[in-house]
């Protein structure tokens, strides 16, 4: 189980759907690439347990082309517990290949 912590600004998709996402830093997404065993999955996609504040959630990470790095999205639920807004800094805490550890809020 393999542990990142990161700090990123949230941001809204310009297209259709109103998604949020947070792009993980080049670096942290070179760590990731070089630990995570490789798979089959679609879209090239790493399954995580991301946590911000004391919200925590099974999502994945997607690869980003034009940021040479991973997307993060975040669930508007997520967004409603922590008080998030766009453009905001947050804390990300990602687990590749790990469980949830009980203390926080998990969302399924």
């Amino acid at each position: 189980m393999e542990v990142f912590e990161l700090e990123a600004e949230l941001w809204l998709y310009p297209g259709k759907g109103g998604w949020h996402f947070v792009t993980l830093p080049t670096e942290v997404a070179r760590q990731i690439r070089f630990t995570a065993e490789p798979k089959k999955r679609g879209w090239g996609s790493e399954a995580v347990i991301a946590r911000i504040g004391k919200t925590e959630w099974m999502t994945s990470i997607f690869p980003d082309k034009a940021s040479g790095s991973f997307l993060l999205p975040v669930k508007a639920e997520v967004r409603r517990r922590e008080n998030l807004a766009t453009g905001e800094t947050v804390r990300v805490n990602l687990i590749l290949g790990g469980s949830t550890d009980g203390e926080a809020e998990t969302l399924r």
